[in-house]
């Protein structure tokens, strides 16, 4: 099903919206049971905000603009990796870990759909790694603006760079999150869809770094330009999730492990 048809889906009331949030709802409850998952949603973010401010107020100054480029290049691509590993390893344990605790049948055998189910689960992952990105965004331009040296902070809060850090931080979270949903279909091992979750959320980082490095030099068309490849990603990656999002297919992948 592509993304087309899933807003027609929710436009016609094929999906409904209470389910979708019942199922945000439960997700979220089970996060909170996860000390994992726990100790992902806050150790993580803050090891990777902490390096990105090092890195940039020992940056020195002294050097050509080119250097600057490639320092602040690299910070602020540090900072885009919350938004893929988190989701990532978060959607990656969402169906392997309920085969393990026995909880995945039940929830299948109620009114919620399969694209209800898939879209709960996908939210429930984007929410809180947007959330947890932007606001580590947020604490590292502030400190950039207030603290760094004018000629750092001169090239860190140019708007491109800006501008596409906003934009990729959701784009590269939901490509993270079905390449996590597509692994812990398959997986019945939760220590194994936590690592192929994350090396299949990388990829995409790749194309993000043509512009933090200044391979590609970072203006608002081609971070426009760069998000809507990101968009087209997503949703290549959501045709190919939602069709293994079945509720059968499901249920016998529980039965034959």
């Amino acid at each position: 099903m592509s993304a087309l048809k899933a807003i027609q889906a929710v436009r016609s009331g094929r999906i409904d919206a209470t389910r979708v949030r019942a199922v945000v709802r439960k997700e979220i409850t089970d996060y909170r049971r996860n000390r994992f998952v726990l100790i992902t949603m806050t150790v993580l973010p803050i090891v990777f905000l902490v390096n990105p401010i090092v890195n940039i107020f020992t940056a020195p100054t002294g050097v050509s603009r080119t250097a600057l480029d490639a320092r602040v290049g690299s910070t602020m691509l540090f900072l885009l990796l919350v938004p893929v590993i988190l989701p990532a390893t978060i959607s990656a344990t969402s169906i392997v870990t309920e085969r393990e605790q026995g909880t995945l049948e039940p929830v299948l055998t109620t009114p919620v759909r399969s694209e209800e189910l898939l879209i709960g689960k996908a939210l429930a992952a984007l929410i809180p790694a947007v959330s947890i990105a932007y606001t580590m965004l947020g604490i590292f331009l502030l400190m950039v603006k207030l603290f760094a040296h004018q000629q750092i902070a001169d090239v860190a809060l140019e708007g491109p760079r800006i501008l596409a850090q906003i934009l990729f931080v959701p784009l590269l979270a939901g490509w993270a999150i079905w390449a996590g949903l597509a692994v812990s279909v398959r997986a019945n091992d939760v220590r194994v869809a936590q690592q192929l979750g994350t090396l299949a959320s990388l990829p995409p980082l790749a194309v993000t770094a043509l512009m933090a490095f200044n391979v590609i030099t970072p203006t608002f068309r081609v971070a426009l330009l760069f998000a809507v490849g990101l968009l087209l990603l997503d949703v290549g990656a959501y045709r190919l999730i939602a069709p293994m999002f079945v509720r059968e297919r499901l249920i016998t992948a529980r039965r034959s492990k």
